[in-house]
């Protein structure tokens, strides 16, 4: 197992304790030199917040224990392509890389819908790689929906 997939399992993970709580079970940590900064899954419901995005609590989180708004050099680990506002936020904050597990074809915003991350006139450009541990990413999802619609 690579050092992507290792981070991944460890998203994926966080995505199961939002499913828990009744949230879409998504998960993101943040990573400096193979050290985890930042952690979080999908909240907006229980926080009556529609940017408790995972991506937004671990950039947040990180962004706390570095005492600063830019993370250049990090990597964003999360289970589901980023969404056009997790997206803006991970241009702000000159990440280096994100490592999604499944697209999504609804709002996804690095290929899906939308790609931003390759738009030339942005000051910033974030390596994406998708697909890292992505059948197991799209499972937990299924899973979450299917027992939700019955």
């Amino acid at each position: 197992m690579n050092e992507d997939e290792a981070f991944m399992r460890e998203a994926l993970n966080l995505a199961r304790q939002g499913a828990l709580a009744g949230e879409v079970p998504v998960g993101a940590l943040l990573v400096h030199g193979g050290k985890i900064l930042g952690y979080g899954h999908n909240s907006p419901l229980s926080t009556c917040d529609p940017s408790a995005h995972a991506e937004m609590q671990a950039i947040r989180m990180a962004a706390r224990t570095l005492n600063n708004y830019r993370l250049p050099e990090c990597t964003l680990y999360v289970t589901l392509e980023p969404c056009c506002m997790c997206a803006g936020v991970i241009q702000h904050a000159r990440l280096e890389r994100v490592v999604y597990g499944t697209a999504d074809p609804k709002t996804g915003a690095c290929g899906s819908v939308v790609d931003l991350f390759s738009e030339p006139r942005l000051n910033h450009h974030t390596r994406v790689l998708g697909g890292v541990c992505a059948e197991a990413s799209a499972e937990l999802l299924r899973t979450f929906f299917r027992v939700r619609r019955s």
